[in-house]
């Protein structure tokens, strides 16, 4: 069975940072591309950021490029979002996801490739 679990959320000032840590277990995540969503009340979950199963691919949504940072440590099974610079719209429950397909990096923004997601874990940052 595979869980993961996010930490790290809280409430932080505009320009603030926060460190999202999403811990895996029931499956050793180097396989898999891994990614991090967010919704927003009233709005549809989108995409923030990816990492390639081998780990030397990034991917972002412009709307967080430069300021958020995808990585992942594979011997803890734990992947993370560094967020900085914060600003008030990204104030959201954020989610971790594994994709559903072993060893693919592809269609890492779409919310339909992934298999298992975590329960989210809310930012918000006030201005």
């Amino acid at each position: 069975q595979v869980q993961l679990v996010e930490s790290g959320g809280g409430l932080v000032q505009a320009g603030g940072s926060l460190r999202l840590s999403c811990a895996a277990s029931g499956r050793t995540i180097s396989n898999y591309a891994m990614g991090w969503f967010r919704q927003a009340p009233g709005k549809e979950r989108e995409f923030v950021a990816a990492i390639s199963w081998s780990g030397g691919s990034t991917y972002y949504a412009d709307s967080v490029k430069g300021r958020f940072t995808i990585s992942r440590a594979n011997a803890k099974n734990t992947v993370y979002l560094q967020m900085n610079s914060l600003k008030p719209e990204d104030t959201a429950v954020y989610y971790c996801a594994t994709d559903r397909r072993i060893y693919y990096s592809g269609r890492y923004y779409s919310k339909e490739e992934y298999a298992y997601w975590g329960q989210g874990t809310q930012v918000t940052v006030s201005s």
